[in-house]
């Protein structure tokens, strides 16, 4: 089974083509598990499959999580789907891909940097307060997309300063918040300057933190707009893995239209077998 491994700001994935619909019988959220599994396998934060498209797109995405789970969609791996099917001829500088969560609309700049469309909020609920070590943690939970991508937006300040297996448990205490339905992605940010941020998020179906999270960053910049606390313009988010750019529109008190900027790059070609 023939395979290209790319990462977008250190999110990486495993891509197989399913275009001509050769691969049949697959269960792939077996395979994602087989293949994601780092040193052992390829390894890598997610699979995705592209299909054929169903509703007059150029294709479609499947997203799954390394743990096998179906994810509704994937910000980071929208923009490396959005390169490999320019590269393979797929489509032309604008891709329509279909997912899960909606249609997301992607757009070459330049040879390695994509810019998706990210869906529209179906779900917006700010000033959560959840319990922890005897304070108050606030986060604002977006849902991006209908089945929308669960987040949780976490404004703490000495996130940072937190030893690492603590705020590892702090981000599964949130990813798993009984008022989440489907649990939730968990970002943490804390400003650097204005329009700009530092950020991690820890990813559900990851079950850990991983280098970034197109959807987080989309969904953190969506609630520091809500929040009043990011001025009209692209907000930088900065994540361990590398830099991403999110802008959006405002329309009648409404904020829509999110594009997500980012590098997507080639790591590898090859081929994988049963063993």
């Amino acid at each position: 089974m023939k395979f290209t491994k790319m990462q977008g700001a250190g999110n990486d994935f495993i891509i197989l083509d399913n275009v001509d619909g050769s691969l049949t019988g697959v269960d792939f959220s077996s395979l994602a598990k087989d293949l994601c599994r780092r040193r052992i396998s390829i390894g890598a934060d997610g699979l995705i499959v592209i299909q054929p498209p169903l509703e007059g797109g150029d294709y479609s995405m499947l997203f799954y999580n390394s743990d096998g789970s179906l994810g509704e969609m994937c910000g980071n791996g929208a923009r490396c789907v959005a390169r490999y099917g320019h590269d393979r001829g797929y489509a032309g500088d604008i891709q329509r891909i279909e997912t899960t969560a909606g249609l997301v609309i992607g757009q070459r700049i330049e040879e390695g940097l994509y810019c998706v469309r990210l869906n529209d909020p179906s779900k917006v609920e700010t000033q959560i307060g959840i319990p922890w070590e005897g304070r108050i943690v606030f986060c604002c939970y977006v849902e991006l997309g209908d089945p929308g991508i669960p987040h949780a937006v976490v404004d703490l300040e000495d996130w940072d300063r937190l030893e690492e297996e603590e705020l590892r448990d702090l981000g599964r205490l949130i990813r798993h918040w009984p008022t989440f339905p489907n649990g939730a992605n968990v970002t943490f940010w804390r400003k650097i300057a204005d329009n700009h941020v530092k950020a991690v998020t820890y990813e559900r179906g990851v079950e850990d933190f991983t280098l970034a999270c197109g959807t987080g960053a989309g969904s953190t910049a969506l609630a520091l707009r809500r929040l009043g606390l990011a001025e009209p313009g692209s907000i930088q988010l900065d994540f361990p893995g590398g830099e991403l750019l999110v802008s959006l529109v405002e329309e009648e008190g409404k904020l829509t239209d999110i594009y997500l900027t980012g590098p997507a790059a080639v790591v590898a070609r090859g081929e994988c077998f049963p063993e």
